[in-house]
């Protein structure tokens, strides 16, 4: 057996194997950069990287430090992103913001499956408050339908809106504070096949294995922009 034909054996086991490893493990057998731009503290940064700015359609890939460098955790997965591709967010447009934002908490029509940040099943009771006239601007709100302090038909009532909310996490884009108008509501959701609103998409599977990996103590992020 040559030392190329060998090589070569122990290459494709190894792509095989990687496409086996739990949500923790890592992929890549190397540190390297990260695809965008990012100088932040986070050991966790999920990417979001279109091919320009009108692009519905992104990669996105999971990644931990190592070192001086990032290792693949999962991904690369296809991902749906707004109908208007990546770029300035407002209530007006269907862009996904562009820029680095925190992952800090997630919900779902589906319970917790064992996740480490803090996740709520939702009901039809559960909204997320679009009205830019309301103090709960681009918050997560609580009331029965028809008794909200707020325009509920200028927000989500996250329950209804079916199997893209069956897992989510929210991107903390415009958060804390909240400048309306500047947009509310973003999402990484379950995909339904089609661009979105200005949310991240992906199939469920990933992004169940996406949300156990999530670890607040590594100060996780979405790092979403152009390649």
């Amino acid at each position: 057996m040559t030392k190329r034909f060998l090589a070569t054996t122990i290459l494709a086991v190894t792509t095989l194997l990687a496409g086996a490893l739990p949500a923790d493990a890592d992929t890549a057998t190397f540190a390297r950069e990260l695809p965008l731009p990012y100088e932040g503290d986070a050991d966790q940064v999920v990417t979001v990287v279109g091919a320009d700015e009108t692009a519905t359609t992104a990669e996105l890939t999971a990644w931990r430090r190592s070192g001086s460098g990032w290792r693949v955790v999962l991904g690369p997965v296809s991902a749906f992103v707004g109908k208007q591709g990546i770029g300035e967010a407002s209530e007006t447009t269907s862009h996904t913001p562009a820029g680095v934002w925190t992952l800090t908490e997630g919900f779902g029509n589906e319970p917790d499956n064992g996740y480490k940040i803090p996740y709520l099943q939702i009901d039809d009771n559960d909204w997320w408050v679009s009205d830019t006239e309301s103090e709960f601007y681009n918050q997560y709100y609580r009331c029965a339908p028809g008794e909200c302090p707020f325009n509920e038909e200028a927000g989500e009532d996250l329950g209804t809106v079916g199997r893209a909310y069956d897992r989510a996490a929210v991107i903390d884009y415009n958060r804390d504070p909240a400048t309306p108008g500047a947009g509310s509501a973003f999402f990484l959701h379950v995909s339904t096949g089609r661009p979105t609103a200005g949310c991240v998409s992906i199939p469920a599977p990933e992004l169940d294995k996406l949300l156990k990996w999530l670890d607040p103590a590594k100060e996780p992020v979405i790092d979403i922009g152009i390649a």
